[in-house]
């Protein structure tokens, strides 16, 4: 079995120092951000009315773009990797998934 291959950007470097850095203060924000989104889904799954519905969703978009942005920065610079899957998992998981639409009531597409 193939261990998975570390998907990162060279890291762009910050001091290490007791005082929080670029990446500190980015994580902490992309954290924050990320809690945000979680919570605005909540409050959208559970708003009855749809002017505030529609307030929730404006909201929860723009929170949502705010983490993806932070997110790709983490990345570009090298502060947030990912790791690569073996292709035979991912094969494995996607016919699990699949088979799983029979036993729905309704046809997904």
């Amino acid at each position: 079995m193939n261990q998975p291959q570390k998907i990162q950007n060279p890291e762009t470097t910050v001091p290490k120092t007791p005082q929080m850095n670029e990446r500190d203060f980015i994580n902490d924000q992309l954290t924050t951000e990320k809690y945000m989104t979680s919570s605005y889904n909540i409050a959208l799954n559970e708003a009855s009315n749809q002017n505030i519905y529609q307030d929730l969703a404006t909201i929860f978009k723009e929170t949502q773009d705010c983490q993806r942005n932070l997110y790709n920065l983490m990345f570009k610079n090298g502060w947030y990797s990912l790791e690569s899957e073996d292709k035979q998992k991912i094969d494995q998981a996607y016919q699990q998934f699949t088979g799983y639409k029979s036993q729905l009531p309704y046809t997904v597409q």
